[in-house]
């Protein structure tokens, strides 16, 4: 299977998918960003993480590291290796006592693991090339430049909405709602257009 590394680009909140969290992934040696949708708790495990907060008390992800180190195991990566309707599939990778093996979790719960081990993460190139974008050269504002290592990046509501939207045309266009799938096209483009 072909595969992509990526790392962290950002992580903001989206006010347009109900409280969720937008997790934005880049393509390290290409331009391809990857949007997922994630929930409140794992926004908030991957966000501590970053920038370096220790919560009192260990979070569930604190806990499976604990768990992995103790049982002498290594998270030797996170695969993200499958799209099925509208939703992200991954895979934590590990090796326990020269044993490899493979264990299904959602995408923000193997990414919070990464962090917390410093597992590299990649993309199945088949997952990219259906749910990836590539942003606009006219948007000189890269909506979370920051590197990992200088902190979670910041978005306006403009740019979560870029990366919400984005999400549900890639929904339109699985449904074959090509319909809905223009107009999302449109309202994307305008908003670009919007940050020039």
């Amino acid at each position: 299977m072909n595969k992509v590394q990526v790392e962290i680009l950002g992580l903001s909140s989206s006010p347009s998918a109900g409280g969720a969290y937008a997790l934005l992934l880049r393509e390290i040696y290409g331009k391809r960003r990857l949007p997922i949708i994630i929930g409140q708790f794992e926004a908030q495990a991957i966000a501590l993480e970053l920038e370096g907060i220790s919560p009192p008390r260990p979070l569930t992800h604190d806990l499976l590291k604990t768990l992995v180190d103790n049982l002498g195991a290594t998270v030797t990566e996170i695969l993200i290796d499958e799209l099925r309707d509208n939703t992200f599939y991954s895979k934590i990778y590990i090796d326990v006592s020269s044993l490899s093996n493979s264990i299904d979790a959602r995408p923000s719960d193997a990414i919070a693991l990464a962090v917390r081990t410093a597992a590299p993460i990649f993309v199945a190139e088949s997952v990219m090339e259906v749910a990836s974008f590539i942003p606009s050269e006219n948007d000189k504002r890269d909506i979370f430049s920051q590197s990992v290592n200088e902190g979670v990046g910041k978005a306006t509501e403009d740019e979560t909405k870029s990366a919400s939207l984005q999400d549900q045309l890639r929904e339109a266009i699985q449904k074959e709602d090509y319909e809905r799938a223009a107009k999302l096209r449109d309202e994307i483009d305008k908003i670009s257009g919007s940050n020039n």
